[in-house]
């Protein structure tokens, strides 16, 4: 089986010479945000992006300052009413561009039958619709994510529990959604992330047997180097493609 993150994973970090924005991103720039909700998302990022990518701080320190980050964030988003309507065409104006190679990707994976779960702190309605225009949302595909409820007129009320923040990507948050239980028999695993916080989401899969941790290091690669050699057992840097992860499916794929 493939447990995968999302943003920045799946989706491109960079695209000619800008940054692609994450599911969070789509949203937080999105017509539908006014300018004032724009401003005060945008100074939540520039405070707390900084701490999630610190390589000197610990986790303890971190959880607890993400918590507070995407609540922030949450409660803002719903203070700006979104329609459920929206959300398609929202995804449709924006800037999301998925790795190069990901029909392989995807197709790969539902052709012989591979579950692929998406395990995202990013917004989850946004991710599938993204997943959706590009023709790929194929039934082995399984998404845990933050989800919006909307009332009978398709505003947004409130974001569905438990949330989920780059450093809590594990069991804790699967309980009783019994997913990696029903794959017990899949025993080998490839993990694709692009930060620390990653390394963990196949933490609730009993009886692993082999585990290929590949990351994508897209920011801060100097600094951050080290760490992530020290954790993935594949590092890629600077690459916006799923050229390595797709020539290893072919070659297992094909035994």
């Amino acid at each position: 089986q493939v447990i995968s993150d999302f943003d920045r994973t799946l989706s491109r970090f960079g695209c000619n010479g800008r940054r692609c924005p994450t599911s969070h991103n789509i949203l937080d720039t999105s017509r539908v945000i006014s300018e004032d909700g724009k401003k005060k998302l945008k100074d939540l990022l520039h405070y707390y992006y900084p701490i999630e990518i610190d390589p000197n701080r610990t986790l303890e320190e971190k959880c607890p300052l993400m918590v507070e980050w995407w609540t922030k964030a949450h409660e803002l988003l719903v203070q700006q009413k979104i329609h459920k309507g929206d959300i398609a065409q929202i995804v449709r104006e924006s800037e999301a561009v998925l790795r190069d190679g990901f029909k392989e990707f995807f197709d790969q994976l539902h052709k012989n039958n591979v579950p692929l779960f998406i395990f995202s702190a990013g917004v989850g309605d946004i991710l599938e619709e993204i997943i959706r225009q590009a023709n790929v949302f194929y039934s082995n595909v399984n998404v845990v994510s933050n989800y919006m409820d909307f009332d009978d007129d398709g505003v947004l009320t409130h974001f569905r529990g438990p949330l989920i923040h780059t450093y809590n990507k594990n069991n804790t948050v699967l309980q009783g959604t019994g997913y990696f239980q029903q794959l017990s028999t899949r025993t080998n695993i490839i993990l694709l992330g692009d930060s620390m916080g990653d390394l963990t989401m196949a933490d609730g899969v009993p009886c692993v047997e082999n585990i290929l941790k590949i990351g994508f290091l897209n920011d801060k690669v100097e600094e951050r180097r080290g760490k992530y050699l020290d954790s993935y057992d594949i590092v890629l840097e600077s690459d916006e493609t799923l050229d390595v992860v797709n020539g290893i499916l072919r070659y297992i794929l094909a035994e």
